[in-house]
């Protein structure tokens, strides 16, 4: 018995591992001294988990930013380190940071900051509300945002791709089945 629960915590200590092979320090200062830039406060913003995980883990650093961005968008923030409160620090957020008009595959799960699990996914997050910081008048981070590019075709040009066979429908090539015999024997 205590083999197999040797394997599971290998193959969890594994995961983790891939996971953290994926985070970033250099996103991850980035993102600390831009949070620095917005909430005009003073903190350790060297990149690496540890630190990273310092500065953010009670959500208040997180609340702060996303006032910062748009005033009163959080009412309340926790100032106790009670883990429950942090949490909802975090998940105040995180509900925050989608209003905002971060997308819901680019947020992170609270345990991913609070327990440690998944910090490329708080940096990923924190790169998204960067981008969408400058609708906001805000200094932003990361690549700019695409606009949008919306098309408009007349009903006679719709009409003529209709008539187009895509390379996507397959062809084939004047093949048919002749010779396919599914079923039969092999004969040597």
């Amino acid at each position: 018995m205590a083999t197999n629960r040797a394997t599971k915590s290998g193959f969890a200590a594994e995961a983790q591992r891939k996971i953290n092979a994926k985070y970033s320090d250099e996103l991850a200062q980035e993102s600390l001294e831009w949070i620095r830039i917005l909430t005009n406060e003073e903190f350790n913003c060297a990149g690496d988990m540890d630190n990273f995980f310092e500065v953010l883990k009670d959500g208040q650093v997180l609340c702060r930013l996303v006032n910062c961005i748009k005033p009163g968008i959080i009412k309340k923030i926790n100032q106790s380190q009670m883990a429950f409160k942090c949490m909802e620090n975090i998940n105040a957020f995180l509900e925050a940071a989608r209003e905002l008009g971060v997308p819901a595959q680019e947020t992170f799960q609270t345990v991913d900051l609070w327990e440690r699990q998944n910090l490329n996914s708080v940096v990923i997050c924190l790169q998204s509300l960067g981008r969408k910081a400058g609708q906001f008048g805000k200094p932003s981070i990361g690549p700019k945002e695409a606009d949008k590019n919306e098309r408009h075709f007349s009903e006679e040009k719709l009409r003529a791709g209709q008539t187009i066979i895509g390379l996507q429908m397959g062809s084939n090539k004047g093949a048919n089945q002749s010779g396919i015999n599914f079923g039969n024997t092999r004969h040597m």
